[in-house]
């Protein structure tokens, strides 16, 4: 690649990430992590990225576990952690080990985040960390006649102090360990703390950085692609379905199955945006927070997506789909203009905030025919079915205003529209409006679909 393709590239990239660095610029994110990656040789680097998150003005709550940390202090004990259906049991020894653990870790990650060397990718950087007594909790108590001791849950957060501690400008730490009224510490999941956090916050972000590659699903015929791990990332969930989604998969890991519920919860609770991110892939986190298509499992909810009627607001989208088309003569030419006289016309398809299909519909309720028009996908996304559920949903549009057809006019895209059911037709077949307007210098094509009475 020569220096200009380079440079190309560099430019594509660092533009197309400005609109998120703008919108996330004063935004809360809580970002959780287990234990997993304190002992892993990439620890600094999931730090600079955390750091690059802070410089560019992100509010920033760190939540960390310490599981391998405590069974291996315990295991040097002659001791072992207890689980008691799924729910750890944690003993005098054990709650020893997880204060020990707490603190080593917050040191190793407070010497990162003050790390300054001229050639590291910290250098000039000043990051303040704030650490202590965020987290009110209460013992889980005895369950079918087991006494989980100090293991307990998150019974609220001091929103008030972990505020004003972002505001200053700290990032805030937070380990798996919350504490009472009457003194007593308890050991906590850091699943619980962040979501807990989260939710006191009203975070509009909640990450959870897992194992492995994150959550997969396998990849659908026609078009296998497999990830690393055979499989591809989901890419988006509902919050509602993740109790289904975990009733069939037994299979998936502890911390994952901890950071799903989490999520789920969190999205019952108000936070808009969960974000399950597997930390095999040294880019995800960036990569999810800054490309449209991400790089982990969005848990929202309410659906991302949506297919809406367009606005004032969505013209510069539109135009943006359309002129490609337009350039290679497919289309005929619209003005911005031109388009906000007919925009009560067009449904989109919105994407993370941006549009990413179009069309129009123009009815003729006298002959009982539409004009469907201007259907546009962005190129990201044609194999993706988008463009057949904006049919299916244009379809459904023409149906309300009591139309029985639809008729395109096309002069390369026949065969598309050939597959989906119109059939081949005349300037006749057209609305006498339409056909005064037909301009014969272009040659289209006509194309009619009669519609089915019901969905």
């Amino acid at each position: 690649m020569t220096t200009s393709a380079h440079g190309d590239a560099f430019l594509h990239w660092f533009r197309h990430c400005t609109p998120y660095i703008h919108a996330h610029r004063g935004r809360t994110f809580v970002i959780a992590f287990g234990g997993e990656v304190l002992d892993d040789a990439r620890l600094p680097e999931i730090v600079h990225d955390i750091a690059l998150l802070h410089g560019l003005g992100i509010r920033l709550v760190m939540v960390h576990g310490a599981r391998p940390q405590i069974e291996r202090r315990l295991a040097e004990r002659g001791a072992a952690l207890r689980y008691v259906k799924g729910l750890r049991v944690t003993d005098d020894a054990a709650l020893a080990c997880v204060k020990e653990a707490a603190g080593a870790a917050r040191v190793e990650i407070e010497a990162l985040l003050s790390l300054g060397l001229a050639n590291s990718p910290m250098a000039g950087v000043r990051i303040p960390v704030a650490s202590g007594n965020f987290v009110f909790a209460r013992p889980i108590g005895v369950l079918e006649g087991v006494d989980y001791r100090h293991t307990g849950t998150v019974r609220r957060i001091d929103r008030e102090s972990l505020n004003q501690r972002l505001e200053d400008g700290a990032v805030a730490l937070m380990p798996p360990i919350g504490y009472s009224l009457t003194g007593e510490v308890f050991n906590l999941t850091a699943a619980d703390v962040a979501r807990a956090a989260a939710v006191t916050l009203n975070a509009d972000k909640l990450i959870f950085l897992v194992e492995g590659a994150g959550l997969t699903e396998p990849e659908p015929a026609p078009n296998p692609a497999p990830a690393r791990s055979g499989d591809r990332v989901r890419s988006h969930l509902l919050g509602a379905q993740v109790p289904e989604l975990l009733a069939a998969r037994p299979d998936l890991s502890e911390d994952l199955a901890l950071a799903l519920r989490a999520a789920a919860e969190a999205c019952e609770h108000g936070v808009a945006r969960v974000h399950i991110v597997g930390r095999s892939d040294p880019s995800a986190l960036l990569r999810e927070l800054f490309t449209r298509d991400g790089a982990g499992t969005l848990i929202t909810g309410e659906p991302c997506e949506r297919l809406r009627t367009a606005q004032s607001g969505d013209i510069p989208g539109i135009k943006a789909l359309l002129e490609p088309m337009e350039r290679a003569g497919i289309l005929v030419p619209r003005s911005a203009e031109e388009l906000e006289l007919v925009i009560d016309r067009f449904q989109v398809t919105e994407l993370d905030g941006t549009i990413i299909a179009c069309a129009a519909l123009q009815g003729y309720p006298q002959a009982a025919i539409g004009e469907l028009a201007c259907v546009a996908v962005h190129p990201a996304y044609r194999a993706q079915g988008r463009g057949d559920r904006l049919l299916a949903h244009m379809e459904h549009c023409a149906r309300a205003q009591g139309l029985s057809r639809l008729f395109v006019l096309t002069t390369q895209t026949a065969h598309w529209f050939r597959e989906r059911g119109f059939l081949p037709g005349t300037v006749q077949d057209l609305p006498d409006e339409r056909q005064r307007q037909y301009n014969s210098a272009r040659n289209s094509q006509v194309y009619v679909k009669a519609l089915r009475e019901t969905d």
